[in-house]
């Protein structure tokens, strides 16, 4: 289990343990990979947090989803093409600026609903 004290945010250290876990052979490419709500039992973390780390799997090609069936190891590289036009490349650039935008967001809204919690607590 992650050691969410570290500094270094929840959802990359349980998308770390993943893919440690893929490169060292304990999950083999095709394995179902836990579900939102068992990472978040599992880990006691918030499903925005699991949500968080299973898109970082995808994103670094560690995961591959399907809807309904959920997620699966995978190594990066499985699978991709490798003539890709520079209007791909410009497409899934900006995605990925998306993407780190939008999990600064929800990582800011972690933290703000965390603070709130504390201060609800206080009271």
């Amino acid at each position: 289990m992650a050691d969410f004290t570290a500094g270094r945010a929840a959802y990359l250290q349980i998308a770390d343990e993943f893919k440690r876990k893929i490169r060292d052979g304990e999950l083999a490419p095709g394995d179902k990979l836990p579900s939102e709500a068992q990472l978040m039992t599992e880990h006691g973390v918030s499903r925005t947090v699991a949500r968080q780390a299973i898109s970082r799997l995808r994103e670094d090609g560690y995961a591959i989803s399907h809807q309904g069936k959920g997620s699966f190891a995978a190594l990066p590289g499985e699978g991709a093409s490798t003539k890709r036009s520079p209007e791909f490349e410009q497409i899934t650039e900006y995605l990925s600026e998306v993407r780190r935008d939008v999990r600064r967001l929800a990582e800011r809204m972690d933290q703000l609903e965390d603070l709130v919690r504390q201060r609800s607590a206080e009271q």
